[in-house]
């Protein structure tokens, strides 16, 4: 299956209601936007710092850096795939091969309170402030900048790995769009509950036809 994302969405027909377009670009190219850091990554795992200046020492050995950085990676791809059921079906009844909750409908805040957390956290993990004299302010603290040999590897790093601090703010959008479509009321409810504008209010008679008899 062919994903076309800068063109035309994929279908929406298994969600309850439409899923808006930006929506659903959004959730299948955080994957592919996050990607490029992932695999910017992997050759730290046998210690290759990719031009950064690390001191000797420092690096751990491979029986710990190997697992780490693998591992890593594949988190963030699998956190980014799950991202995409809050625009899909399997986001609002959990898939039947699931243990326990399998063909059971998924309350809305049970995917929209981890989602908001989440992307709270990642936004203040990926964002750094500059405060000068090449120090960042991050949720770490102040830390040093990282240093490279030339501007070409600081170059391939910022390319690389700068689109992983819209991973925060496009969690919390697409968080927000799940919940309000999945709480929203629909047309047909309104006017069952007497709240559309449309709708006769409780107790109302409406007037009687022209002619008054009725037909026999």
């Amino acid at each position: 299956m062919t994903l076309k994302i800068l063109h035309r969405p994929p279908s929406v027909d298994d969600t309850e209601r439409p899923v808006p377009r930006w929506a659903m670009r959004l959730a299948y190219a955080l994957p592919l936007l996050l990607l490029p850091a992932c695999l910017w990554r992997l050759p730290f795992a046998v210690h290759f710092t990719m031009g950064q200046e690390v001191q000797e020492g420092s690096v751990p050995g491979y029986w710990l850096s190997i697992p780490y950085v693998l591992g890593l990676s594949v988190l963030t791809e699998v956190v980014a795939i799950l991202t995409i059921g809050l625009v899909r079906g399997w986001g609002e009844v959990a898939p039947a091969w699931i243990p326990v909750i399998g063909g059971r409908r998924v309350r809305p805040m049970a995917a929209f309170v981890p989602a908001v957390l989440g992307g709270l956290i990642l936004t203040f993990l990926f964002t750094a402030v500059p405060v000068g004299d090449d120090r960042d302010l991050t949720l770490y603290g102040v830390v040093d900048t990282v240093e490279y040999t030339s501007d070409a590897w600081q170059l391939l790093a910022t390319v690389c790995v700068s689109p992983i601090a819209a991973w925060g703010p496009i969690t919390l959008a697409l968080a927000i769009a799940y919940y309000r479509r999945r709480t929203a009321r629909s047309a047909n409810t309104a006017v069952c509950h007497g709240t559309s504008p449309t709708a006769d209010p409780p107790g109302a008679q409406r007037p009687p036809r022209a002619g008054g008899a009725s037909r026999s």
